[in-house]
């Protein structure tokens, strides 16, 4: 079973940078291939349906979704290491959520890391 495991949440002020990891397990056994598997940072605010915010494929070609962190959030990989990051700047109130990186399509979700941007 793949497993992720996130982690580099907290409190940020407005403006300020944070960046999240996740580690993930599993692939192997679960006959995937870490890097051949398009990998994806999600959020989640409570009331609201998990977004897809950010998306990077077996190239190492990243894409955002959503217009509100286009220019702001980039996303990486090791895989290596079979880890993902999200390098958020500039984090905007906004931002606060639950944020979970996964496969893509995605399979089970993590326990995610909350990040919240307040004074």
């Amino acid at each position: 079973q793949v497993q992720f495991v996130e982690s580099g949440g907290g409190l940020v002020q407005p403006g300020g940078s944070m960046k999240l990891s996740c580690t993930a397990s599993g692939f192997t056994a679960s006959g995937l291939t870490f890097s051949q598997t398009s990998m994806s940072w999600w959020r989640q605010v409570p009331g609201k349906e998990r977004e897809l915010v950010m998306l990077i494929d077996r190239n190492f070609v990243g894409e955002s979704y959503g217009e509100s962190v286009k220019g702001r959030f980039t996303i990486t990989r090791d895989n290596a290491g079979e880890k993902v990051y999200l390098q958020m700047n500039d984090l905007r109130p906004a931002d606060t959520a639950v944020y979970y990186c996964n496969t893509f399509p995605p399979l089970d979700w993590g326990q995610g890391t909350q990040v919240t941007v307040s004074l």
